[in-house]
C-alpha cells in the first residue's frame, strides 16, 4: 500500500490542481500565479538537495571512492537530458507566443500540455528512483523518505495543475476539457515511477547517479522555466516569497519526517 501511495500521490496533486478550473475564474490572478510558480520552484529545489543529492552523496561515500563524483556526473547528465528534450519536443509556455522545440503542426493546447509534461517527467523519475532505493534496502533511503518526497512533489504539482488548466480555460476550452488536459500532463509521473521500480534491481549499481540525474533534471526545469516565469513582469516579489515558502516547507518535511 505504501508503495502504491508513493507512486500515485504526485499524480493526485496534479489532478486536484487541474480541478481548480471548476472553482476559479477564467483567468488566474497574476499575483497568485507568481506565488504558485515560486512555491513550486522552492519545493523542487529543496527536494533536489535533501531528497536526491544528499542521499546520492551519502550512498556513494558508503560504497567508497569519491563521494562527490556520482552526484556531480549524474547532475550534469540530468541537466543535459532535459536540455535535449527541451530542444526536441515541441511545446509552448503560457507566457510565450513562440513554440519551442522542433517545428510541428500541434495545436496550441497540445503544446501547452507538453510543456508541463516536460516539467513532470523528472519528478516522476525522482519518485521512482527514490522508491526503488527504499524497496531494495541497504541504500540509506527509507520508505518514509520516499513518501515525503512524493508528498512534496504532490504539493508543488497542485499549482502546476492549476497553471495548465486555467490558461486553457481562458483560451476558450471548456472546464471539463481544460481539467482533463491538466490531468493528462501529470500521467507521465506514475508511469515513469513504475518503470523505474520495475527496473529496481538493475539500477542498484548506479543508484547515486540516478538520484543526482533526477535532481539535475528538476533544477533545469526550475532555472530555465519556473523561476523566469515567476520573475517576469510585475509582482516579482510575490514569486520570491513563494520560492522561500516552498523551499522551507519541503526542507522541514524532509528533515522532520524523512
Amino acid at each position: 500500500m505504501n508503495e502504491f501511495a508513493v507512486v500515485i500521490i504526485p499524480f493526485l496533486g496534479t489532478a486536484l490542481g487541474a480541478a481548480m478550473v471548476f472553482f476559479m475564474r477564467a483567468k488566474m490572478n497574476a499575483k497568485l500565479e507568481k506565488l504558485l510558480l515560486g512555491f513550486a520552484s522552492g519545493v523542487m529545489i529543496a527536494a533536489s538537495v535533501w531528497s536526491l543529492l544528499i542521499p546520492a552523496i551519502e550512498l556513494s561515500g558508503e560504497r567508497g571512492g569519491n563521494a562527490w563524483l556520482p552526484a556531480a556526473a549524474g547532475f550534469g547528465l540530468g541537466v543535459g537530458f532535459l536540455l535535449l528534450l527541451d530542444s526536441i519536443v515541441p511545446h509552448l509556455h503560457t507566457e510565450n507566443q513562440k513554440p519551442e522545440g522542433v517545428k510541428s503542426h500541434f495545436q496550441k493546447t497540445t503544446m501547452l500540455v507538453l510543456a508541463v509534461t516536460l516539467h513532470n517527467l523528472p519528478e516522476g523519475m525522482a519518485v521512482g528512483v527514490t522508491l526503488a532505493g527504499a524497496m531494495l534496502g541497504n541504500t540509506g533511503i527509507t520508505m518514509a523518505g520516499a513518501l515525503v518526497l512524493s508528498v512534496g512533489i504532490a504539493i508543488q504539482n497542485f499549482p502546476e495543475g492549476a497553471i495548465i488548466s486555467m490558461p486553457l480555460r481562458s483560451m476558450g476550452a471548456s472546464r471539463p476539457r481544460a481539467f482533463w488536459y491538466g490531468v493528462l500532463s501529470g500521467i507521465v509521473e506514475p508511469i515513469g515511477a513504475v518503470i523505474t521500480v520495475l527496473l529496481a534491481e538493475q539500477v542498484v549499481p548506479i543508484l547515486p547517479y540516478l538520484l543526482a540525474f533526477a535532481a539535475g533534471a528538476m533544477i533545469y526545469v526550475v532555472v530555465d522555466e519556473l523561476i523566469p516565469e515567476s520573475q517576469s513582469g510585475e509582482h516579482t516579489n510575490v514569486g520570491t516569497i513563494g520560492v522561500a515558502a516552498g523551499f522551507v516547507l519541503m526542507m522541514v518535511l524532509d528533515v522532520a519526517l524523512g
